[in-house]
């Protein structure tokens, strides 16, 4: 039986005492802590294919968009974000900005934090019935999330086809950077594709349509 290792991220001990006791009995997991975002990454540069159980509110990550873009760097871990209170922002923002993550509350019964944990170790998501009613409610009067001055222009540098590697180069920044941009961007936007990008910033004025053949 292959062994799924976890890493345990919830510096709340009563909480932490809890998940230890309900994986205890099981022979098909080996488990690790982490007190800290340092600690955390170190375990997952050991362990790559770890599941990370986290609450984010009591560990020292910058923002939401750090936590997406560490696990976005161990693409193969899969997470469980565990909280007292999740908001619908964050919830929509670690739903869709990343498949890799399961989402429960602290105050949901044990079976259904066990069932988010077994998804996580067999490669599926979790999402429970409370965080489902979040996001699957309609907000209709709210405005999309605004674009950073940078963003604009990187997405204006999509619009008129040039690839992550082109503007990194012009930008004289990172791959990596501007794919976290263009990640960032596509969300914001709430687009899957460049082309959907183009059609955006055609709406928006950021582009001519002069330049482009469609």
């Amino acid at each position: 039986m292959p062994i799924t290792n976890i890493i345990l991220a919830d510096n709340q001990e009563l909480t932490a005492y809890a998940l230890r006791s309900m994986l205890a009995g099981r022979d098909d997991v080996s488990l690790c802590e982490a007190h800290c975002k340092a600690a955390l990454v170190e375990a997952l540069k050991a362990a790559p294919r770890s599941v990370v159980i986290i609450d984010f509110a009591l560990f020292d990550f910058d923002d939401d968009e750090n936590l997406l873009i560490v696990s976005e760097r161990y693409a193969e871990s899969r997470w469980v974000l565990l909280g007292d209170e999740l908001t619908e922002t964050m919830l929509r923002r670690m739903a869709f900005g990343s498949p890799s993550f399961s989402i429960v509350f602290k105050d949901n019964s044990l079976q259904e934090i066990n069932e988010a944990v077994t998804a996580a170790i067999e490669g599926r998501r979790y999402i429970c019935p409370h965080a489902t009613e979040l996001l699957l409610a309609h907000h209709d009067d709210e405005p999309p999330s605004r674009l950073t001055s940078t963003e604009i222009d990187i997405a204006k540098a999509i619009a008129q086809g040039k690839s992550t590697k082109e503007i990194a180069a012009e930008r004289c920044s990172s791959i990596h950077t501007i794919t976290t941009h263009r990640k960032n961007i596509f969300r914001k936007l709430g687009v899957n594709t460049a082309h959907e990008v183009m059609r955006y910033a055609l709406r928006a004025g950021w582009v001519d349509s002069a330049e482009f053949y469609i």
